[in-house]
């Protein structure tokens, strides 16, 4: 690992002399790639000065432990280097990924669309739980979050909530979240105690930029109708809510979140954009993926990504094998761990 950070922060000083350079300066395109790499190269470079700083505290705490003998100092040294060994492990972590090459798409925004799959009510309450999960890790990071659609069930969950995050690293950090979230433990309406095992859906759509994708008004059909609420309970009485068909490819979104048609209609075409986008990119590069298909299933509970279980305080990723018995710090946005180690495999 040295030996290639060495290397890339040696590339790091001749993008600084190309930087300085007019010809560079001129050239726009360049400019903004060159600037790229170079803030994703000095962020390596700052984690590497705090790694070897800590590694050298370390050195110098283990050799005083060989030659005190000052039984309280010895203690305090101890301690002092649990404390360090934690921040080291924290630091090696960061600086795997950040090793990982960026990917042009890192910087995109998204739209996260949750749903509820196998499981009924313990599902729809599920779903809360994850938005909650996800909102909580997003904000520390100077997320924005924008709900677009949400369709809320009995019992304080959703059967779909859809949002959008932009920032930096969204979908860098984000992508790996797709899938089917398994999740096991006794629902509150569950009078004997039984362990149930309930799904839920995850996608995750890139926004597309303006220039990426032009959708023709001749080709949607836009249908307006009155707001409702979980149950069908109307909670305007005004035809506010706004569905839009996309009359080439069959796909429909609804919004009605907002009491204003004209608000409603924006996030709706916002969301077609995004899932005529991924549409045309699911078959431009079917071996790739085939994003959307492979990534929600059916919401049956055997496709899954991920367990959480309750009972034992236990998350389990299928794709990396890894365990993690934490989940109460999971669940309340403590994701940077299992991110991190998703990234680190499944982007070797």
């Amino acid at each position: 690992m040295e030996e290639k950070i060495e290397k890339l922060l040696d590339e790091l000083k001749e993008i600084e002399k190309e930087l300085s350079k007019t010809e560079v300066l001129n050239d726009h395109d360049l400019y903004k790639t060159l600037t790229q790499k170079y803030a994703h190269l000095a962020s390596l470079r700052d984690l590497w000065q705090q790694y070897c700083s800590i590694n050298k505290q370390l050195i110098e705490n283990k050799d005083l432990l060989l030659s005190e003998k000052d039984a309280e100092l010895i203690k305090i040294v101890r301690e002092d280097i649990i404390l360090l060994e934690i921040e080291k492990d924290k630091l090696e972590k960061e600086i795997k990924n950040v090793l990982i090459p960026p990917d042009p798409r890192d910087n995109r925004n998204i739209i996260m669309e949750i749903r509820a799959g196998t499981g009924g009510n313990e599902a729809a309450i599920f779903v809360a739980n994850l938005i909650r999960m996800y909102k909580n890790y997003a904000i520390p990071k100077g997320w924005n979050i924008e709900n677009l659609a949400a369709t809320p069930s009995e019992l304080d969950g959703y059967k779909e909530f859809i949002m959008s995050i932009a920032g930096k690293n969204v979908f860098r950090l984000m992508q790996f979240e797709a899938g089917t979230h398994r999740v096991q433990r006794v629902p509150l309406t569950e009078s004997q105690g039984r362990l149930h095992t309930s799904a839920v859906t995850v996608a995750i759509l890139l926004e597309p930029n303006e220039d990426e994708i032009q959708i023709e008004k001749k080709d949607v059909k836009v249908d307006r109708y009155r707001a409702s609420g979980a149950g069908g309970q109307h909670v305007n009485t005004t035809d506010s809510a706004v569905r839009l068909t996309h009359l080439p490819t069959s796909i429909v979104v609804c919004c009605q979140d907002e009491r204003s048609q004209h608000k409603n209609k924006d996030k709706a075409w916002r969301l077609l954009s995004a899932k005529v986008a991924e549409k045309i990119s699911s078959s431009k590069k079917q071996e790739e993926s085939n994003l959307r298909a492979l990534q929600v299933g059916s919401g049956d509970r055997s496709e899954r990504i991920r367990t959480y279980n309750y009972p034992q305080n236990r998350v389990t990723d299928h794709r990396i094998d890894l365990t993690l018995y934490k989940l109460d710090r999971i669940i309340d946005g403590d994701l940077d761990e299992l991110v991190m180690s998703l990234i680190a495999k499944l982007k070797e």
